[in-house]
Parts: structure tokens; C-alpha cells; sequence
């Protein structure tokens, strides 16, 4: 079973270039995408602070599930910011395990 700070690490470069790539492609129709790129930021930086300790993310959590409405992918957008939600919903499962 993957760990969430394992999960976050293997997938650290993907996560940072979607989470720039839709707000730069989807940021004027979708101003949600900023707080991801921003929540993404702050967890990031508490996984690699807490080492091989497990991060307390709770709030980051709750509020990327309330901007996203629970990770829920907007019938407009590209294969990238689809697949941002997928990892994110994946690693807040993790997380939550």
C-alpha cells in the first residue's frame, strides 16, 4: 500500500506542472483552479517539512475538496486538469486511509 508521503513524492513533478498548467489554460473560465495550485503548494511544502513523518493536512484537504466540489471535473476542460483531479482525489484518499 502506498503511503501518502510516498505518493506525493513519486508524483511531485506531475502534480506541479498540472497544477501550474490549468491555471494558465483554465484560470479566466475556472478562478478555482488557483486555489489548487495554491492548496497543492501549502501541502506539498507540509509533506516535505514532516520528512517520514505523516503531514497534518485536514484543512488543506477539506478546503481542496470544497473548491473542487469534491474533485468533480468540469465538462470544459482539458485531459490535464481531469487528470489533476484524479491524482488529488487519489492522494486525499490516501491521506484519509
Amino acid at each position: 500500500m502506498t503511503t501518502f508521503n510516498t505518493y506525493i513524492k513519486e508524483n511531485e513533478e506531475t502534480l506541479e506542472m498540472y497544477t501550474t498548467a490549468i491555471t494558465r489554460a483554465h484560470g479566466k473560465n475556472h478562478p478555482e483552479a488557483f486555489d489548487v495550485r495554491e492548496l497543492y503548494t501549502e501541502i506539498h511544502a507540509k509533506t516535505t517539512e514532516a520528512g517520514a513523518e505523516r503531514p497534518v493536512l485536514d484543512v488543506e484537504f477539506a478546503e481542496l475538496r470544497e473548491v473542487t466540489n469534491h474533485y468533480e471535473i468540469p465538462g470544459d476542460v482539458c485531459q490535464t486538469f481531469a487528470a489533476l483531479y484524479d491524482m488529488l482525489s487519489e492522494a486525499d484518499q490516501i491521506y484519509q486511509a
